[in-house]
């Protein structure tokens, strides 16, 4: 179990997706330029087999923004977007209002 203080800790915020790249050494990961407000950050996603750059560009989505940085596959994430991941799926966490980046997500 996670206590209240430690889920406190977690910053998610309203992302929108810029810019989409193919990973340059990894054939499922994408890099994610995201705008979470004021501020422009990467995210190395694994969700290429399932995403377009075309449907993920302009995409307001959820991200954990305060999640120390890793280096995956030689590049540098510095969030995780928030996805549902099914057995042959996967669905990304998704605004229902256009909203701007970076509001806090409670």
């Amino acid at each position: 179990m996670v206590n209240f203080d430690d889920f406190s800790k977690l910053e998610f915020k309203t992302g929108k997706i810029l810019e989409v790249s193919p990973h340059p050494d990894a054939e499922k990961l994408y890099l994610l330029k995201v705008d979470i407000g004021g501020k422009v950050i990467q995210i190395v996603a694994g969700i290429k087999p399932f995403y377009t750059p075309e449907q993920l560009e302009n995409k307001l989505i959820v991200v954990l923004a305060n999640l120390e940085s890793k280096n995956i596959r030689g590049a540098l994430s510095e969030g995780m977007i928030l996805a549902a991941q099914g057995k042959d799926d996967v669905s990304l966490v998704v605004l229902d209002k256009e909203m701007d980046a970076g509001n806090i997500i409670k």
